[in-house]
């Protein structure tokens, strides 16, 4: 199982946020998509999903080009996208989100028994690290093939962020995270695969193990395959 983009471009009316970036994202595993705000990594996680058109290049999953594939039918055949925003319904309460999903709520909730007191409650008044819990527990109900993640644990304490991550790193799916900084409890692990992103290019390819054994502190030298950086693109 593995989701790619072969060569894909993104734009944003006259600008480029992705200029020609080849990826792949096998699975069972995590691939973590790491770069700054304006890298890409949030649009190509997006273009994964389908939620924002290619201009060039192609989607592959399981070696089929879903490129033209609507979001809608690429979230029916098993693909999961949590958004860095606005990833719960601020209106239902926590049970109701989760009833979305699924009826049995044992999976979430034993992951993140804090959503416990909390079932009443509509998601909306929760703290943000709240909500990531509470979107995070509508993807593990959901059993998806493809888990596409922005940002897990933005506002998590580092016991729950590293849980988190815990959990993704073992579900049976292709999971794809993007995160600005590698984070603490992947680092030398290994199997998970990294890709650095500047300026809508792939500018490091390889395990995270290999990233931190980068000869410059600050400077990411290319990967197998990695274009070099380009031009300005526009935030994600």
């Amino acid at each position: 199982m593995t989701i790619s983009l072969r060569h894909a471009r993104v734009r944003y009316g006259p600008l480029e946020a992705l200029h020609g970036v080849t990826l792949a994202a096998p699975g069972p595993g995590l691939t973590v998509l790491l770069g700054r705000n304006g890298s890409g990594r949030t649009t190509a996680l997006r273009a994964l999903a389908g939620t924002v058109p290619l201009s060039g290049g192609a989607v592959v999953w399981d070696g089929a080009d879903v490129s033209r594939m609507p979001a809608y039918e690429r979230a029916r055949r098993g693909l999961c996208l949590v958004p860095e925003r606005q990833a719960v319904f601020g209106s239902l309460t926590v049970r109701e989100n989760l009833d979305l999903t699924a009826r049995e709520h044992d999976v979430a909730l034993d992951a993140y028994p804090q959503l416990v007191p909390l079932l009443g409650r509509r998601a909306g008044t929760l703290s943000g690290g709240e909500q990531r819990m509470l979107a995070l527990a509508r993807a593990l109900l959901a059993r998806a093939r493809v888990v596409l993640v922005d940002e897990p644990a933005q506002g998590m304490s580092p016991a729950v962020a590293a849980r988190t991550y815990a959990l993704l790193a073992g579900l049976d799916a292709c999971v794809v995270v993007a995160e600005q900084r590698l984070p603490p409890g992947l680092q030398g692990r290994p199997g998970v695969l990294v890709y650095e992103l500047r300026r809508g290019a792939v500018v490091f390819s390889g395990e995270a193990a290999e990233l931190e054994r980068r000869p410059e502190a600050g400077r990411t030298p290319r990967g197998p395959g990695a274009a070099p950086p380009r031009g300005p693109g526009p935030r994600g």
